[in-house]
């Protein structure tokens, strides 16, 4: 019979009956009391304007869903953007065309990326390290070419003028503060959630697998089926990311499906810190503010990114986070 791994690991410093360490509960309420102030605090800055706090968000929750499947299973998709961008499309679609409201719009978009996970993971799977990278890229390639073909998606106009419509049928999500809240609820579910995965027996399975794949299968347990789980949900949490910034943005574009997308999320999280629980939110505040900061250069702004990616892998090879847990010696 399969031995059961330890829910959390001995010795560690535990609030109340919540599992979570008191260091992570007080970064938890410093992040939700940083996205809930800073559109007043900052106002004056432009770190306090709601669209580039819902984009930072957005790209958030994107970063947190690809690293519960590099930084906890091991397995490095070079293809995520397939699911964020065709639940952009998806839910654009529905929201624009079906006259979907905006939460049902985004659970379609978030359903459509975890069917394709689905199908695309059972594929991928059965392959490891580089080639499982390659098939998972070659597979967005066809998600990107189809989105340019299909007569849904707009080609190279994409879908515009996507409705924000009322949360519920009774909250108007056209101004920016009300939709700030709702992606913020969004973005908190979906990080919580994935805290939940990766702290429960599942993810200390996954966390297993990772480690010693061949250890776990001594162990008892269908590593594929634990894999193929979590690509899904990974898949998934990456379309609810996709989903929710085509309703913020109103528009949804084959950059969204394009293989820089996926480039991006990866440089996201190892800035911040791969296997970290705080590090794919760090990173992609960094990457985004320097995207804003920077558009001014035009393509010089990939150079920097390049630049600072090595600079993070010669220096800062645990990401910013990574970092910071190990100088006080306790993991974010």
């Amino acid at each position: 019979m399969a031995q059961r791994i330890d829910t959390m690991p001995a010795g560690a410093d535990q609030l109340g009956t919540t599992g979570m360490p008191r260091h992570q509960v007080a970064a938890l309420a410093a992040m939700v009391a940083f996205f809930a102030l800073a559109p007043y605090v900052l106002a004056a800055t432009p770190f306090g304007y709601p669209i580039f706090l819902m984009k930072v968000m957005c790209f958030a929750l994107f970063a947190c869903a690809f690293n519960l499947l590099l930084g906890y299973v091991g397995l490095l998709s070079f293809g995520h953007a397939a699911y964020f961008g065709m639940a952009s499309y998806a839910s654009g679609h529905a929201a624009k065309v079906w006259g979907f409201p905006p939460e049902l719009a985004i659970l379609f978009g978030t359903g459509v990326a975890a069917a394709l996970g689905l199908a695309f993971g059972w594929l991928a799977i059965r392959r490891q390290g580089i080639y499982f990278a390659m098939i998972t890229l070659a597979l967005a390639q066809l998600v990107y070419f189809f989105s340019n073909q299909a007569p849904f998606t707009g080609g190279e106009d994409g879908i515009q003028a996507i409705p924000r419509g009322r949360l519920l049928g009774m909250i108007d999500l056209l101004p920016d503060m009300a939709m700030y809240y709702f992606v913020m609820a969004v973005f908190i579910g979906g990080f919580l959630l994935i805290y939940r995965i990766v702290h429960s027996p599942f993810g200390n399975v996954l966390k297993a697998i990772r480690e010693n794949e061949p250890r776990a299968v001594s162990l008892g347990y269908r590593v594929d089926h634990y894999k193929l789980a979590a690509f899904v949900l990974s898949a998934a949490l990456a379309g609810l990311a996709g989903a929710t910034k085509a309703i913020v943005f109103r528009l949804a574009s084959l950059t969204d499906v394009l293989w820089t997308m996926s480039g991006e999320v990866v440089l996201m999280t190892l800035v911040g810190g791969l296997g970290t629980v705080f590090g794919p939110v760090i990173g992609a505040f960094t990457i985004v503010t320097m995207q804003n900061t920077l558009a001014h250069l035009g393509d010089w702004v990939t150079i920097t990114q390049g630049l600072i990616f090595v600079a993070c892998v010669m220096l800062f090879r645990r990401g910013i986070v990574g970092e910071i847990g190990r100088i006080i010696r306790k993991p974010l």
